[in-house]
């Protein structure tokens, strides 16, 4: 099954930023209940712009989404105090958003992650900045994989995002992250990969149509989870479609149920 992160509550989009400022309880049962309904399998949670407010802000929004619907949350901090009092609210099991191997980052993070059950997002970054090649990204993600290991976190808990770069700048970068996702599933059997879309588009037109082609070719290399909008009806009709010719929609039973529902339209 691929795996949508909606994305949607985070507090650098402005109307949420309002929605949480101005405690509108509605505007934000409304969105996270349409991203259920549209299908997203988790609720990332960031209530990071509101500089001096994320504890709040965080705190507010869990009670209110986990209230409203019955998805799991992506708990999204780079602050391991925001995401300990995060932790401990929660009902489901969660998903960590994010390690990676930046010292100061992982140095905070590992302490916070060892012996708790959660999945866990991690980063393809070190203190050198973002990956050059595709051997980068590999040699990066055996790290990842074995530093989490040995704070028992297991594979199946472990979503390596190889970290999407605009291909405006660099043309070599979209087939780097395709190469980089095949490359991370082969060799370290058991983890997932996830990445957001949207840096592949940066700086050019009619962005929307490149990130759903590129969730296709991701998918096809072996992306099984994805940070996105699940109320992109375009780009949730292409992780569908993208499902049933690989193979992975028995019957087309998904595929015709989105048909029927509206979903999927030419």
């Amino acid at each position: 099954m691929f795996i949508v992160v909606g994305e949607r509550i985070n507090t650098s989009r402005k109307k949420v930023q309002e929605a949480v400022a101005n405690k509108d309880i509605q505007y934000i049962k409304d969105d996270v209940t349409r991203q259920q309904a549209a299908g997203a399998h988790y609720i990332d949670v960031n209530a990071g712009a509101r500089i001096g407010h994320e504890k709040e802000d965080m705190e507010w929004l869990l009670k209110i989404i986990q209230e409203t619907v019955t998805i799991p949350l992506c708990l999204d901090s780079p602050d391991p105090e925001i995401l300990e009092m995060a932790y401990g609210m929660v009902k489901d099991r969660p998903m960590i958003n994010s390690i990676s191997l930046e010292k100061e980052r992982y140095e905070a993070m590992a302490p916070f992650l060892k012996g708790k059950d959660c999945n866990v997002v991690a980063l393809c970054m070190d203190d050198t900045g973002m990956p050059k090649n595709f051997e980068d990204v590999i040699e990066r993600a055996k790290r990842l994989v074995k530093g989490l290991e040995d704070i028992a976190i297991d594979r199946e808990s472990i979503f390596i995002d190889p970290l999407i770069q605009p291909i405006s700048v660099d043309t070599s970068k979209g087939i780097m992250a395709i190469d980089s996702v095949s490359g991370i599933m082969k060799e370290l059997p058991g983890v997932h990969t996830i990445c957001g879309l949207s840096n592949i588009s940066y700086g050019l037109p009619q962005r929307k149509i490149i990130n759903r082609t590129f969730l296709s070719l991701l998918m096809y290399a072996g992306l099984d989870a994805a940070i996105i909008d699940p109320l992109d009806d375009k780009i949730m009709a292409a992780l569908k479609t993208t499902e049933m010719l690989m193979g992975n929609d028995d019957y087309c039973v998904k595929y015709l149920k989105g048909v029927r529902a509206g979903q999927i339209v030419f």
